[in-house]
């Protein structure tokens, strides 16, 4: 070997071998470094998009691959919260009220498709299903009571629960709604006994449901195999009995209160002398001492319910249902209930940390398919993804739809009745109800809103676009210009839109039914071409099923 060099480099490599580990005192090689992650899949982050925001759009897709699922929801946490009310109240006081309630749908579907907090506005959908209250009755005319109270669930969205049930139990618009508001302490003279309304709703509905559950959501067994209650007619006396002497801020008078702008939109306060001081049967055995305050009294109530064990996985399977699956696995509801229990820091109820625990389960983008996996996408979710695909405007910037409950049996802050839309136990006869599953969403897929849905998506498609000549000024219409550029091949155009809208899996059923329509369009009418694909793309089992 005549190269100096090279002899000087090679002497030099084995030195250095000798010193790391030829001779007996070296440490052994570490292991070596993990491998990467594999790579996020469009249709991969498509899914996780359309459980955490109003709908994917192949722009944030790319965010989600190239940031990762992780970075990417702690980036939305920490985007600012898009709210309502201040939009409001930057408008004119104008009658009639239907033109106030249009406003606040406005501004709602701006925030939904628009705003960069995404995930914090698909949760605070979520939680309006959960904690509900509706313009829908005696509500309708306080259109700043409801903007603020869904601007509650927005800011605390990724708060603490305990927090969220407390400014959610002395908000007014609870307050009207559950009819907690100038509740009062009993008067047997008067035959006045405290409403049991709110008592009830906050336990079944919002904390700890109606019978006892393990960790994994499947119910306790008693004597007998029977399930426990979780509360009897006593404990609701009791926190019914709680939540009394509260009314309006600024009022002058307890019964009969009065009320203006700034009233229904801050806590409700506290009138001690209309307040039950008596001892108060809660939860779990706990009673709390008579001669206590009424802030007393309502800090050991939440308490109480806050500390049960069924809020866990009451909240995790209410949560999971909204955001990924109609029927998560017991191992699953778990795994999110014990974050709810415990975020790792010794903290209890951190919402933030259940979202991403619901978000980054396995079980929320299994490795292969299941049967049951995912879920009915919820209507009003399958206009806004639509809507949000296609830059969907309008010619004054505004999305006025007031009565959109009355075609897709939703809106925000428009549910039928304190139990949602739906129920998260309807399960429709045959083979769904039979195995035992639940399809919450299906409840409202009845004929006669499927045909409206279905009509709303062939006006969209076909009257509602960018090229019509005949648009108001607060029609919504899309902008599918860019797809006609392929609209001549018929492969590339299916391709196209079904990129926008499925992540491109498309099945050949669904893929040759489209093929066959658009043979029967000549190339010449690029417009009608991509107006029948998005119809029929959007108006598909396919589109209507959340992954």
């Amino acid at each position: 070997m005549s190269n100096p060099r090279l002899i000087s480099i090679i002497a030099s490599l084995l030195l250095g071998l000798g010193g790391c580990g030829g001779g007996s005192n070296g440490s052994p090689p570490g292991p070596p470094p993990p491998p990467p992650p594999p790579a996020i899949t469009k249709a991969e982050a498509f899914q996780f998009l359309n459980q955490a925001s109003f709908g994917a759009t192949e722009t944030e897709a790319q965010r989600v691959i190239e940031m990762g699922f992780e970075a990417w929801i702690d980036n939305q946490m920490a985007q600012p919260a898009s709210l309502n009310l201040p939009y409001l109240q930057s408008l004119p006081i104008v009658q009639p009220m239907g033109q106030m309630n249009a406003d606040r749908v406005d501004i709602w579907f701006r925030n939904a498709l628009h705003g960069s907090d995404q995930l914090r506005q698909r949760v605070a959908f979520a939680l309006s299903e959960i904690f509900v209250v509706s313009q829908l009755g005696a509500l309708n005319g306080r259109v700043y009571s409801t903007t603020s109270y869904y601007d509650l669930l927005v800011e605390n969205a990724f708060g603490n629960y305990r927090d969220l049930i407390e400014k959610v139990t002395l908000h007014p618009a609870m307050g009207v709604y559950l009819s907690m508001l100038s509740n009062e302490k009993p008067d047997p003279v008067n035959n006045i006994r405290p409403d049991e309304n709110y008592a009830r709703e906050l336990m079944q509905l919002f904390s700890i449901g109606l019978i006892e559950l393990n960790q994994d959501g499947t119910p306790k067994l008693g004597a007998q195999n029977q399930q426990i209650p979780t509360y009897d007619q006593e404990i609701i006396q009791g926190f019914a009995h709680v939540y009394t002497g509260w009314t309006y801020a600024f009022s002058n008078r307890f019964r009969n209160p009065q009320r203006n702008l700034l009233s229904d939109v801050v806590p409700m306060v506290l009138w001690p002398e209309y307040h039950d001081t008596g001892p108060k049967t809660l939860l779990n055995g706990v009673t709390i001492p008579a001669g206590q305050t009424g802030d007393q009294d309502l800090a050991a109530a939440l308490d109480n319910i806050f500390n049960h064990e069924n809020v866990g996985p009451f909240i995790a399977i209410r949560l999971i249902h909204r955001l990924v699956t109609s029927n998560p696995s017991p191992g699953y509801v778990s795994r999110v209930a014990g974050v709810f229990n415990d975020n790792g820091r010794g903290v209890r109820g951190d919402l933030a940390a259940v979202v991403t625990a619901i978000l980054l389960d396995d079980e929320a983008r299994p490795d292969m398919p299941i049967e049951i996996d995912g879920k009915i996408k919820e209507p009003l979710l399958r206009l806004t993804q639509l809507w949000r695909a296609y830059d969907a405007t309008s010619q004054s910037g505004r999305y006025p739809l007031s009565f959109v409950y009355v075609i897709f049996g939703q809106g925000p802050l428009q549910a039928p009745h304190v139990f949602n839309f739906f129920s998260p136990f309807f399960a429709p006869p045959g083979e769904i109800r039979n195995n035992s599953f639940v399809a919450p969403e299906l409840e409202i897929a009845t004929e006669y809103l499927n045909t409206f849905v279905t009509n709303f998506m062939f006006y969209q498609a076909f009257a509602a676009n960018s090229l019509s000549t005949e648009l108001r000024e607060d029609d919504v219409f899309i902008n599918f210009e860019d797809d006609m550029l392929v609209a001549a091949d018929v492969d590339q155009l299916i391709d196209t839109v079904a990129g926008k809208l499925l992540a491109g899996e498309i099945s050949d059923a669904l893929r040759n039914e489209i093929a066959a329509m658009l043979t029967l369009i000549p190339a010449t009418d690029p417009a009608l071409r991509v107006a029948e694909t998005i119809y029929l793309i959007t108006t598909s089992p396919e589109y209507a099923y959340q992954r």
